[in-house]
């Protein structure tokens, strides 16, 4: 969940997809700013924070990247329960890592927070020539589910820091309370309770 202070918010944020989609290139160019040719497939999943400033809020992120090899599907509940946000990663050269990031997206639907921030990033974009998913098919899908769409390059670094600061504009900020310390306001009638009616 996303946690408030004076304008620091701290935001658990979870990366899902295929094995290979490129989430840990992501993770690694966002908060290292580094790229590596190879990278290690992740075993469970890795742990990473980074902070932004964002209008006049700094929000830290909490960062689960998750393996994408089935095998640790089972666990990957484990890292999206109470996550405030979540990158569900394709590479856009697989028709069949757009299948699983739909299956991500529909098991989060189903047991993830129902307020979490969702974004499908198509990674890869640098290889436009073997592309296989079109940006306008993801485009489309993320209308219809409610996520927002970008097309990333760990390789170039294009949109990689943008889909992590649109995240981090739209995580729902807790609103400081109205109420005077102590009272309790109902909007509603309380049933079978009378008007509470303070020292009459």
């Amino acid at each position: 969940m996303a946690t408030i202070g004076h304008n620091n918010l701290n935001a658990k944020l979870v990366l899902l997809g295929d094995m290979g989609a490129g989430k840990s290139s992501l993770v690694l160019l966002f908060v290292k700013g580094q790229f590596l040719e190879f990278q290690e497939s992740t075993i469970g999943a890795a742990f990473f924070s980074q902070t932004l400033a964002v209008n006049d809020a700094t929000v830290k992120f909490e960062i689960w990247d998750t393996a994408g090899q089935e095998r640790y599907h089972s666990l990957a509940p484990m890292y999206y329960r109470g996550a405030a946000a979540a990158i569900i990663v394709y590479d856009i050269t697989s028709a069949d890592s757009f299948t699983r990031a739909k299956k991500w997206v529909q098991e989060l639907q189903k047991q993830g927070n129902p307020n979490m921030v969702m974004a499908l990033a198509g990674n890869k974009a640098d290889l436009e020539d073997k592309r296989k998913v079109t940006a306008e098919e993801a485009r489309v899908y993320a209308e219809e589910n409610g996520l927002f769409f970008m097309e990333t390059s760990a390789k170039t670094a294009a949109n990689v820091n943008d889909v992590f600061h649109e995240i981090a504009k739209r995580l729902p900020r807790a609103q400081p309370t109205q109420n005077p310390a102590g009272m309790v306001l109902v909007d509603r009638p309380a049933e079978g309770a009378r008007a509470a009616s303070c020292c009459s």
